[in-house]
């Protein structure tokens, strides 16, 4: 595929425009001989899995897209102690993978259900959610190393996880580049085959679920719930619901140092999260509640009137205030009117600083 293919219609915000040029690359030999001959060439490259944690410039990319198009979920190991190896080619829907492992019986990633974007981009984000993060099952990613032209393998040390964080995402945050040193092209994660059930290790789906914190459920039953709880929050794709049109938490919860903790309400929820190179203690906020006690509240957009939802083409999701969602006709300056306002409120009202979740390509915050 060639010519001006609009941003838009691959990413889940349903904004951003024209590519220059487009590969949609059906095998990961075809990504990495695609990829090397761009970098050789000095093309501006953009490597897009689902288009699920990206926003894309409204001008658009000057570059050549390089779609990770090729899928696939496989059993690589059946090991002893009854851990079973797999393996997700890059593109291969995130959802699907997960629902294909519940079906086999292992278990490790039906927490992660219903979260959009391809196999390929959960590493880099180190995605999460409802008390599992990649980084829990994750072995090792095969990738193509950019910079030393090479087929490599990184294991979850080399990857160097963090909350939302990894090795790859610190390298494209490095750089003035679109796409990070490494290119994703499978990642293997060690399940558990259980069988049927499952133990649940988040209290809100454990309050769903009518069982105590690390009890055993039922694999469908957990997923099943997943699925509803994040379609209550506007978090699973819906084409006709416009607050499942954006790119999922716009803002990460942001980790602070304990102090901090003493200049907000007794009610704002504060979490451990280590401690700094210096061994000073470290809290993570919600971000959540932050921007609705500033005073954006779901559904927040910036209308004719300043802070007017009425007719607004962008605004926070009605479902839940970490969304910046697109309500059908959004550009990408809109989703980003509605995150700067956001972000300079809870600033200005409570000091603490939200950083962006998604990947923002040819924009800024």
């Amino acid at each position: 595929m060639s010519g001006p293919v609009r941003l838009a219609e691959h990413t889940t915000s349903r904004v951003g425009g024209p590519a220059a040029d487009w590969i949609e690359a059906t095998s990961a030999s075809q990504a990495v001989e695609a990829i090397r001959a761009l970098d050789s060439s000095g093309i501006p490259l953009l490597v897009l899995g689902g288009g699920s944690n990206t926003l894309m410039a409204d001008a658009g990319f000057p570059g050549t897209v390089v779609q990770l198009a090729f899928t696939g979920t496989q059993v690589i190991q059946e090991a002893s102690g009854g851990t079973t190896l797999v393996r997700l080619a890059a593109g291969q829907d995130w959802d699907e993978a997960v629902a294909w492992t519940v079906a086999q019986g292992l278990t490790g990633l039906e927490a992660l259900s219903g979260i959009p974007g391809s196999a390929g981009a959960t590493p880099v984000q180190n995605v999460g959610a409802y008390g599992a993060d990649v980084s829990h099952t994750l072995v090792s990613v095969q990738a193509w190393d950019r910079v030393a032209g090479d087929l490599v393998t990184l294991t979850a040390q080399d990857l160097q996880f963090g909350y939302r964080d990894s090795i790859i995402k610190r390298s494209l945050l490095a750089s003035d580049d679109t796409t990070p040193r490494w290119v994703v092209l499978s990642a293997d994660f060690r399940l558990h085959h259980t069988g049927r059930t499952a133990p649940v290790r988040f209290s809100q789906l454990a309050h769903a679920l009518g069982v105590e914190e690390g009890e055993w459920a039922p694999l469908e039953t957990i997923r099943h719930h997943v699925l509803h709880l994040r379609a209550g929050k506007g978090m699973v794709l819906d084409p006709e619901d416009h607050d499942t049109w954006s790119t999922g938490s716009f803002f990460t919860n942001p980790i602070v140092p304990a102090p901090v903790r003493a200049h907000l309400p007794g009610d704002a929820p504060a979490y451990g999260a280590g401690a700094d190179e210096d061994g000073n203690a470290l809290v993570k906020l919600s971000a959540a509640w932050l921007i609705d006690r500033a005073g954006f509240s779901k559904g927040f957009g910036l209308g004719p009137e300043e802070h007017d939802v009425a007719g607004a083409r962008a605004s926070l999701s009605t479902k839940h205030t970490l969304a910046v969602t697109n309500r059908g006709t959004a550009r990408t300056a809109d989703l980003l009117a509605i995150a700067r306002t956001v972000r300079d409120g809870v600033r200005d009202r409570w000091g603490v600083e939200l950083h962006p979740e998604p990947v923002l390509v040819g924009c800024r915050l």
